[in-house]
């Protein structure tokens, strides 16, 4: 390398480390927070947990500033609860809360399924069929915050099918705190039906059969109303 390309390679090299670093500390969070999500939903992290940063870094062997973006992001899902000079909070939904947001995620699901079933694409549909074989295997392994949280991003891939952004955006809001209010019922029977549901929700699309897929993902989430708050929906 000759002196002018060194100098050049010189004032190039810290600029791009910023964005080395910035990328490796998201990679970081993205690996940190299903982690996290998935003790809350085991309960290893409960309501009645006196928790901090710096309690959640040791659990967790990460870094404060890691554990605070994980943790935000958590409370932008209404699943923490953070308050200035106060411990964070694990959110308990009360029964008039999920109700309300079983009904939004039944009117706008019935919308993205739709959508979905327009143009099925055969890569989608594995992936689908794939969250379906990792939930099972986790609830297999009794790991049941991971099967509930997994059973989220079915519904969530199933919004990235149908391409609307806006609806998948608003869906991801609701996801999250319906896996709390699952985690926190105590009723086991509050989601061994769900491999079954998704499993015939993604027959009914892979087949572009609309009128059915509508019926499934409605009838789905009737179910869990009930299990979850003991009311039709």
């Amino acid at each position: 390398m000759n002196s002018l390309a060194l100098v050049q390679y010189s004032r190039e090299t810290p600029a791009a480390l910023p964005f080395c670093r910035a990328r490796h500390d998201k990679s970081l969070v993205d690996d940190l927070y299903p982690r996290v999500f998935d003790a809350i939903l085991e309960q290893r992290i409960s309501a009645s947990s006196r928790f901090t940063e710096e309690s959640l870094g040791q659990m967790f062997s990460a870094s404060r500033s890691h554990v605070r973006r994980v943790l935000t992001r958590l409370s932008h899902e209404q699943i923490v609860i953070l308050r200035p000079n106060h411990r964070p909070q694990i959110a308990a939904p009360a029964p008039e809360q999920t109700r309300q947001i079983l009904h939004a995620r039944r009117l706008t699901e019935t919308t993205l399924i739709q959508l979905a079933c327009q143009q099925p694409r055969p890569a989608a549909v594995k992936a689908l069929r794939a969250l379906i074989d990792n939930y099972r295997q986790k609830q297999a392994r009794g790991q049941h915050g991971a099967a509930i949280r997994l059973s989220g991003e079915f519904h969530l891939q199933l919004a990235d099918m149908a391409g609307n952004a806006p609806l998948a955006h608003f869906l991801g809001s609701l996801v999250p705190m319906t896996s709390l209010a699952i985690a926190q019922c105590e009723q086991q029977t509050a989601y061994d039906h769900i491999e079954h549901a998704h499993a015939a929700i993604v027959e009914a699309v892979e087949r572009a059969d609309v009128n059915a897929a509508v019926r499934l993902v409605t009838q789905h989430l009737a179910d869990l109303e009930q299990r979850l708050l003991g009311s039709t929906a």
